[in-house]
């Protein structure tokens, strides 16, 4: 209970919050960028046998599951944006983390067919991740929003 008596689920300023995220994540802008990264997501999980890397087993695995990772992170975000805007950077380090990891993952497997895949298919995870990030930071108060100015309860 908030100190006015009524169920913190009700308190002005969660419903702002929520009225906010809703206005986000129904921007089509947004559900256009979630589904070129489900896609991303779901085109890292399966490069090492599209692009034909599949015999370097370190990198295949990793690309596998930061694949999966990063699809269900941004499906999550299309379902649940108000709970799980917050790891949107999560999904922006994922896109890094592909990047390097031809040079990182153990194994000699940096070759020029794993760095293009993996550089090109992390870029665009990476941007699509921050395109999530700048709209998470503008759902918290940014200038397009519009906000209430904060009530006072003493």
């Amino acid at each position: 209970m908030s100190p006015t008596g009524q169920p913190i689920e009700q308190h002005p300023d969660i419903l702002d919050l929520r009225a906010r995220y809703e206005r986000a994540a129904t921007n089509p802008g947004v559900q256009g960028a979630e589904a070129l990264a489900i896609l991303a997501g779901l085109y890292l999980a399966i490069s090492p046998w599209v692009a034909g890397f599949n015999q370097f087993s370190t990198l295949a695995v990793n690309n596998l599951i930061t694949g999966i990772g990063y699809t269900m992170l941004m499906a999550g975000f299309g379902s649940a944006y108000e709970r799980t805007h917050a790891m949107a950077w999560a999904a922006t380090l994922i896109g890094a983390w592909t990047v390097v990891s031809p040079w990182v993952v153990a194994g000699s497997v940096h070759t020029t067919r794993t760095i293009i895949n993996n550089c090109v298919t992390g870029g665009v995870a990476t941007c699509l991740g921050l395109m999530v990030v700048g709209v998470a930071m503008s759902g918290r108060g940014g200038p397009h929003m519009t906000s209430h100015p904060r009530r006072r309860t003493d």
